[in-house]
């Protein structure tokens, strides 16, 4: 085992991996910019080192933070989530500097990380992949010719892409032009890369990811799935695990066809297979995601596998001990992102000041988060603030258990997705299991609530009248 990780990352997700290294009594190294200096995983680490002012930057800076490993004593680094959890490069630069990356080896995290070649991976052993064009797209005439052949609606995904940037919905040729511009330059600027490729737009799908283990003797299965169609800008608000769409027989196809995916690329970590599901039950590659998700938790709760302790022994050499016929899916989770967002602003990024805190708890009750009362949220960064996840033992009452962990949630001082949240789980049609991709485009019913304003909102306001006034 190692002896000591450094965490390359922050918030939540350096949380929760200082609390596997814990379980597993290894030492941790937190890192972190000046935004995030009073944050809860800076303090709960066993050291922490100071990376500079500039709030992103730091977080990217590869050459420092490998630096940093070998001067603090890390044998390891944990990459989390975003930053640098899917760069090839810093995997290499890992190894070059004899740090073992947790995660899959470099050449896998390349060869997935790139989605055209993904794709192709995936058409050689036989896994099914949303029809579209085997390489970049060249020249508009191209585009063009296949929108004509294959029709419309089409999506222009950008081949380095992820969290929805580059990619765009297409339904007519002046859509198409369009899109491919701003899609190009939108890709270059997030990605460095600006190659991208069209696929026909399955719409009404259900999105259905397959949680891959593997270890380094060959030994690969799957814990079962997770929906996570609802989604605003392609970005996933509520995940559930196992899904209502899928019953043991298709769940069974969907299974094999992970764990054949990541067999063709030597997968030896925990990683996750991105599925779109059809009306008709067609199941169709989308990507591969070679590190830990946001949504890993409710495939815990259901399986009782911590997958980051499963990453973390992994990358160490040890073995997977459990077999494809011991995974048991046991009732259902439900997690729902506490993001600082204004849903009837479009989902608009809020920064600010938490001027109050209380989480729910109870049994099936599970926060992961990093968000306290007086915590400054920084606008530099992802919106979301905690995950709450909740585990029943059938559908409904896990529903249930959801509607009144919402209802305990206190969370103020800024927007956050709760009300709109509370209204989704209280909607008949995702009681009924009848949502998709567009389900909240398709539900604009779901905004309407009332903004509730709290003692502490009213005293912000008179507070800040005061101040105008007396400044005339």
């Amino acid at each position: 085992m190692f002896n000591k990780i450094l965490i390359a990352n922050r918030g939540e997700i350096a949380m929760r991996v200082i609390r596997a290294c814990r379980e597993l009594e290894i030492p941790t190294v937190a890192v972190y910019t000046q935004p995030d200096s009073t944050g809860i995983y800076v303090k709960k680490a066993d050291e922490a080192i100071y990376l500079g002012t500039e709030p992103l930057q730091g977080y990217l800076d590869m050459e420092r933070i490998v630096q940093l490993a070998n001067e603090a004593g890390a044998d390891a680094i944990h990459p989390g989530y975003g930053f640098l959890s899917e760069n090839a490069e810093f995997a290499w630069l890992c190894r070059h500097h004899g740090i073992t990356f947790i995660g899959p080896s470099p050449q896998t995290i390349y060869l997935m990380g790139n989605k055209i070649q993904a794709r192709q991976t995936m058409m050689r052993v036989g896994v099914p992949v949303v029809p579209g064009t085997d390489s970049a797209i060249q020249s508009e005439e191209e585009a063009l010719a296949f929108a004509k052949n294959a029709g419309y609606p089409l999506m222009i995904k950008a081949s380095a892409g992820g969290g929805g940037r580059g990619l765009r919905v297409v339904r007519t040729d002046d859509d198409l032009r369009a899109g491919l511009e701003s899609a190009t330059r939108e890709a270059e600027a997030a990605f460095g890369e600006s190659d991208v490729f069209l696929e026909k737009c399955i719409e009404r799908a259900h999105h259905i990811e397959f949680q891959i283990v593997a270890d380094k003797e060959g030994n690969c299965i799957h814990l079962g799935e997770r929906d996570c169609s609802i989604q605003r800008r392609h970005q996933k608000l509520i995940e559930i695990s196992p899904s209502l769409a899928l019953d043991s027989s298709l769940r069974d196809t969907m299974g094999r066809a992970a764990v054949t995916a990541a067999k063709a690329v030597e997968y030896d970590s925990v990683g996750t297979i991105e599925f779109l599901l059809d009306e008709n039950q067609n199941f169709y590659f989308i990507e591969m995601n070679t590190r830990i998700q946001v949504e890993h938790t409710v495939t815990e709760q259901v399986t009782g596998m911590d997958l980051v302790r499963a990453q973390i022994e992994f990358a160490a050499g040890i073995p997977l001990g459990t077999k494809q016929e011991d995974v048991v899916l046991n009732g259902y989770s439900i997690q729902c992102r506490i993001n600082a967002e204004d849903p009837k602003n479009d989902f608009f990024p809020c920064a600010g000041t938490v001027t109050a805190y209380y989480s729910p708890g109870g049994i099936g009750v599970r926060i992961d988060g990093a968000v306290y009362k007086d915590y400054v949220i920084p606008p530099y960064f992802d919106t979301l603030l905690t995950k709450l996840i909740v585990t029943g033992r059938s559908w409904p009452e896990t529903v249930s258990r959801m509607h009144r962990s919402l209802e305990e949630f206190v969370l103020r001082g800024v927007k956050t997705t709760i009300p709109f949240l509370q209204r989704v789980i209280e909607d008949q049609d995702f009681i009924a299991g009848r949502f998709d991709t567009t389900y909240i485009e398709t539900h604009p019913y779901l905004l309407e609530y009332p903004d509730h304003s709290t003692p502490e909102d009213v005293v912000t306001a008179i507070s800040a009248a005061i101040a105008a006034y007396e400044g005339l």
